[in-house]
């Protein structure tokens, strides 16, 4: 007989204890996920995009904008950090701690050379398990936005 060997999943008391070393760390079904700090373009669009939806918020308060680096915790093995998210006014109180959000925001994926498979595959899977709403996809190469629900 083989022995068995399993797969050790983290959770989001390991998580705390990865480094600050500039990279992103995120966990997915208890699997570690480290992504490299992203590229210009990136970060571009990633601010246009801030700065819209914070103009807009600023005229239309009906929720709140956040930036990475902020982690959401879905579960104690779930913990991402999109590129953006919201939370309308009305869950906030449920879901903004002063430490991370907890729950489903809007999420805002960017996607990079480094991340893309993951971004288009294994995370729309987990935010769908974890009860996301919407899920937006932007291709920084192609300029194209998919809005998944």
């Amino acid at each position: 007989m083989h022995p068995v060997h399993r797969r050790v999943k983290l959770t989001y008391d390991d998580f705390v204890l990865c480094p600050d070393d500039g990279t992103r760390h995120e966990l997915i079904d208890g699997e570690h996920y480290v992504t490299p700090s992203p590229n210009i373009r990136h970060q571009q669009i990633s601010g246009d995009l801030f700065a819209l939806i914070w103009t807009y918020l600023e005229a239309h308060p009906l929720g709140r904008i956040f930036h990475a680096p902020l982690d959401v915790v879905f579960t104690e093995f779930d913990v991402v950090e999109p590129d953006l998210l919201y939370v309308s006014n009305g869950r906030a109180p449920e879901v903004v701690t002063s430490q991370h959000v907890r729950g489903t925001p809007v999420v805002v994926e960017i996607t990079s050379p480094g991340t893309r498979k993951r971004d288009e595959t294994i995370k729309p899977r987990l935010y769908e398990r974890a009860g996301v709403s919407k899920y937006w996809v932007v291709d920084s190469e192609s300029d194209v936005v998919r809005i998944c629900r």
